[in-house]
């Protein structure tokens, strides 16, 4: 969900015309390179190397994005193909009424 938000948030920017700025950590003002998997959040380096997330999987963040994504894209082909059986469905219960 965080991963959806921050791509809708820089597509909106982008297609403002905005500038689309790096985001960084709130904490140490570094580049988030990071995705933890455990808490599904985008840390930096100095965050990864912490007692909180010593333990914890981690991928590279483009990497997350393709994971995620591939993910986001399965979900949306279902409910794709859910949609287009319940329009079948109110197409026919509005032929039976008419």
């Amino acid at each position: 969900a965080r991963v959806l938000e921050i791509a809708k948030r820089l597509s909106l920017q982008a297609a403002r015309g905005e500038t689309v700025e790096e985001e960084g950590c709130e904490r140490h003002r570094e580049p988030l390179k990071v995705f933890c998997k455990d808490d599904e959040a985008f840390i930096c380096v100095i965050c990864r190397e912490s007692r909180a997330h010593r333990s914890h999987t981690m991928l590279p963040v483009q990497d997350a994005v393709q994971e995620y994504k591939g993910q986001i894209q399965a979900h949306l082909q279902a409910l794709k193909e859910d949609r287009d059986k319940l329009l079948g469905f109110r197409e026919v219960e509005m032929r039976r009424s008419w």
